[in-house]
C-alpha cells in the first residue's frame, strides 16, 4: 500500500466538484474527494484558495467552502515565503505577472513540503512549461519536488 500523499488543492479542484457543463472532470473530481475519503491523499489547500473560493457567488460559494470541512482539508495560512518564490516564478516568465496567484498555490505546496497538486488549470499550473519551471527554481532555491497534475491523472481507474 501506498502511503497517503500529502496534496494541495488547488481552487479549480473545488469548482469542479459542481461544474455541470464539464461532466466528465466532474466525475473525475468527485472521485478524487472519495479517495481522500478513503485516505489515499491528506488534503491541504490554503487561505489563497480559501479567498478565492469567497468571490464565488451564493450557493456554490457555500457547498465549495462546506467541502473543507466535509474532508478534512488542511488550510495552510498565507506566508510570505511562499510569496516570495512565486515571485522567483514570475521574475524567470514561468508564470505570468497577472497570473501571479497560480505561482502562489505551486509554492505553497513547495514550501509545505507537500507531495503533489491537483488542479484543472492548464494554463499556468497542470502545463509542461510550469512543471519543468518551477521544477528548476524549486530544487535550486533547496526544496524537493513536487507533482502537479490533474485529477484524471492521480485517481484509480476502476477496471
Amino acid at each position: 500500500m501506498m502511503k497517503s500523499l500529502k496534496t494541495y488543492l488547488e481552487t479549480t479542484i473545488f469548482n469542479f466538484v459542481f461544474a455541470e457543463d464539464s461532466p466528465d472532470k466532474k466525475q473525475d473530481t468527485i472521485r478524487l474527494f472519495d479517495e481522500i475519503k478513503q485516505g489515499k491523499y491528506i488534503p491541504y489547500t490554503s487561505d489563497y484558495v480559501l479567498q478565492e473560493l469567497l468571490k464565488a457567488e451564493e450557493p456554490k460559494k457555500t457547498k465549495m467552502v462546506n467541502l473543507l470541512d466535509q474532508y478534512g482539508v488542511i488550510l495552510l495560512a498565507p506566508d510570505k515565503n511562499a510569496e516570495i518564490l512565486a515571485d522567483a516564478y514570475v521574475a524567470e516568465k514561468i508564470i505570468p505577472v497577472k497570473y501571479r496567484m497560480d505561482g502562489i498555490h505551486i509554492a505553497m505546496a513547495t514550501i509545505n513540503n507537500l507531495d503533489i497538486i491537483v488542479s484543472y488549470n492548464f494554463h499556468h499550473i497542470v502545463k509542461l512549461k510550469t512543471i519543468m519551471g518551477t521544477e528548476s527554481i524549486n530544487l535550486r532555491e533547496g526544496y524537493k519536488r513536487i507533482g502537479i497534475y490533474s485529477p484524471t491523472e492521480v485517481i484509480e481507474n476502476e477496471e
